[in-house]
Order: C-alpha cells, then structure tokens, then sequence
C-alpha cells in the first residue's frame, strides 16, 4: 500500500530499477571460474600428449568422476570408448596437430557407471608466442538429446525401409499373380493345324496391369478350325473377368453354330445382357473359320469394331480384308456384324491385330504408326510365313519403346510355301 501521496507508477519503477540493481551486483560477483566450473558445457584442457591438465564440474558430473580420478592421471583418450579412441587417435588427433583446430566432432565418453555419453567435441591447440602448441582445450556438448533424435530417425529410416521392402515384395508377388493370371486368358500353346502355320505373341504394356487382349485358336470337328482374336475395354480385374466370359463364350458359340457372324451375335447378346445394367462393358473382336480344300484354306471371318486384318501374299502383295461398319460387341442389344472370305494359298499369310500396334506413337512428333505404316511394313517382308512375321512385329514393337502404350497381340496364320514347313508354334 503506497503511503498519502505517494505515486504508485514512481514506486513500481523504483521497484524494477532495484531488482535490476540487484541482478548487475549479482552478475558482478560471478568469478570467471564459477562461470568455467558451471558452464552449460563442459570445458576440458590437455598437454599435447594428452594428459587431462584441467576440466570443469559440469564434465566431471556428466562422467560421474572426481577431479582427483582424472586430472594428472588420465588422458583424453582414456575417457573415450574403444571405438570413440581408435576414431581419435586415427583421425582427430591428427587433424588437430595439422590444423590446429577440430571441431563437431561426434564421439562417445565412457562414464564411471560403464555407461556411454555422446557428445560433441570442438578443440584447439593453444600455442606460445613463438607458435610452439603448449595445450589442448577442448569444449563438449552433451549430444544424449541429439543422439536420441537420431537414433529414432534411424528407427524410422529402418521401418520405412522394412514397409518398403514388405511394398516392392508385395508388389512382385503381385505381378506374378497378374502374370499367372494373364497367362490364363490366353492358349497356353497354338495347336498345331494341319498344312498351315500358326505363330503369335502378346506384348503387355504394363505388369502392374492386366490387359484386355485376346486371342484363341482351336478345332471344331476334325476339318474346320477356329480362331478369334479381340480387345476388351478396360483394364485391370473388370477387364479380366470381361475377356474370360468372351473367349468361352465365343468357344461355346463356335461348337453350336461355327458362322462368324452368328458367333458374335452370340457374345453380343451374352455382353449386351450381363452388362446392361450399371457400367457398360464392351469388345471389338475378329472371329473367323479356317476350312481346308484342294485350292488353299478358306478364310470365313467376321470383325465386330476390330482393326482389319491384313493378308500378305506370296507375290509380294500386302493388302487389308475390308470388313467395313462393323460394330463394337456388347453395345446395342441388335447389332449388324461384317463378314469377309478370302483364300490362303502356299506362301500367303493372314495377321491379325489388336490397335496397340497400330496406335502406338513413333518420331518426334509421336504420331500414331497407323494401318498405312503397318500395311507398308508387312509388305516388305513379303513373302512371308508366320513365324517370321511375328518375330518381324515383335522386333518392330521392341523399337517402339515409351511410345508403346497399350498391350498387343498378335496371331499370324498361313499355309507354307512349301508342304514341309515347321510345325504350329505360340511365340511369347
């Protein structure tokens, strides 16, 4: 309570003015060896052979020691570990007789309980006035604190390298699944067909992904043989599920009614009803008959929304098979499908193809490849069998590279120049 009169603003600031007085006085009378004794760090000096001349309480309490344990009876190295002194005397203790200064420095002190304390170490070599080195003092930072950091960030470094490692082994498990399963979706090798030759690959764009082409090859009754070749929409498991429903349903197809169009009207009628309702699904596909005779091998073929396929023959003549207004299978309830004949002769060859290979992006301009270009392509390699036309191809869809975006595939069918040819084979 301030007396009559008296202003209180005058006494708080007389009040404040004393306590400033006070801490002044009180910083007056810290000694320079109170401020070395109790310093936040410790504070260690050495004769150049490393003989512990001095060091301060705040050290000598962190080591759990007395100034008598230490000073003139131990060295420097003494107090490190043995993984912290081979470090000094190799690497430290060099570099302070070149430099004459070393400073954070990480190392590990040993404590009078056979614990370890990690610190922080910045020396320098005091010398004479003539440059001659007299001492070592070194400054020490307790780094418990920053060890314990580090030691959780390496924790957490391990750990996400285990969850890491748990992903990428995931992962190929996961490939070697979608693998397993792609594999499924095709023949597990080309029958061999009489008099003809039959070679095929599929290229997948990504392993991370399960593609939406397909292709097939089978008899029917001893004398005609089948075959069909599409792409789903999609990818992935949907694409998957889409593409085995469409090859057993155009296998059950063909065994009923063996006519192309007929086979497609089935699956569309097969996709237009299971998809109808929710997320559409929907394919483009070629079905076709191979029927043998004395003249060559007759080609019966329908194309539901697919490429065209290309005849390459012997006389060096590559040309597309028009199947033009074709519609995608799956889409309307009531679709009309094209239908085509041609005749294989020896030496000639049918390619079909899904528009991976022809939509993929080539030159600087990454344009589309295009049905030209594959036409073009295909015809200087005329004549041409099968098999060398789907090496030729893969060959063509290696160079393709980044450009390459969608999966392919690839099945050729002709009848050989000559009655000996090899036998029908599936190229991967």
């Amino acid at each position: 309570m301030c007396r009559a009169g008296q202003d209180p603003e005058r006494s708080d600031a007389d009040a404040d003015e004393a306590a400033t007085d006070a801490a002044f006085t009180a910083l007056l009378e810290d000694s320079p060896e109170d401020l070395y004794e109790s310093a936040p760090c410790g504070y260690l000096s050495t004769l150049m052979d490393g003989s512990i001349a001095k060091l301060n309480t705040t050290l000598l309490n962190w080591l759990g020691l007395s100034r008598a344990d230490v000073v003139g009876r131990l060295t420097f190295a003494d107090l490190l570990t043995v993984g912290g002194k081979i470090y000094y005397e190799t690497h430290f203790a060099p570099m302070l007789r070149m430099e004459g200064q070393a400073g954070g420095v990480a190392l590990d002190l040993r404590t009078a309980d056979g614990g370890r304390l990690p610190v922080l170490l910045t020396s320098v070599v005091k010398t004479s006035d003539d440059g001659e080195p007299l001492l070592i003092r070194t400054t020490v930072f307790d780094a418990r604190e920053r060890r314990a950091y580090e030691t959780e960030l390496l924790r957490s470094r391990q750990a996400a390298d285990e969850e890491r490692k748990r992903a990428e082994a995931g992962q190929e498990r996961l490939k070697e699944a979608l693998a397993v399963l792609q594999q499924s979706l095709l023949p597990a090798a080309l029958p061999a067909v009489p008099g003809m030759e039959a070679a095929s690959h599929y290229h997948t764009a990504s392993p991370d992904r399960l593609g939406g082409d397909f292709y097939d090859l089978f008899p029917l009754d001893g004398k005609r043989w089948a075959f069909f070749l599409g792409d789903v929409c999609g990818k992935g498991p949907q694409a998957a599920a889409l593409t085995s429903l469409t090859r057993y349903t155009l296998r059950a197809a063909a065994l009923h009614d063996p006519d192309p169009v007929t086979a497609l009207t089935t699956l569309n009628t097969v996709l237009h009803e299971e998809y109808a309702e929710g997320d559409p699904r929907y394919c483009t596909a070629v079905f076709g008959i191979l029927s043998p005779g004395p003249d060559g091998v007759t080609v019966d073929l329908a194309s539901g929304g697919h490429p065209p396929a290309l005849v390459l023959r012997s006389d060096g003549c590559a040309a597309y098979l028009s199947t033009p207004g074709g519609l995608l299978v799956g889409i309307l309830p009531d679709p009309q499908f094209t239908a085509a004949r041609t005749t294989l002769g020896p030496g000639d060859t049918l390619l079909l193809y899904t528009d991976g290979l022809t939509e993929a992006r080539v030159g600087k301009d990454r344009a589309l490849f295009g049905d030209e270009a594959l036409r073009t392509f295909a015809a200087g390699l005329c004549p041409v069998g099968p098999h060398e036309l789907i090496t030729a191809l893969t060959d063509l869809l290696a160079g393709f590279a980044g450009g390459l975006d969608d999966d392919t595939a690839l099945l050729a069918l002709g009848v050989p120049a000559h009655p000996t040819g090899p036998p029908s084979k599936e190229m991967t």
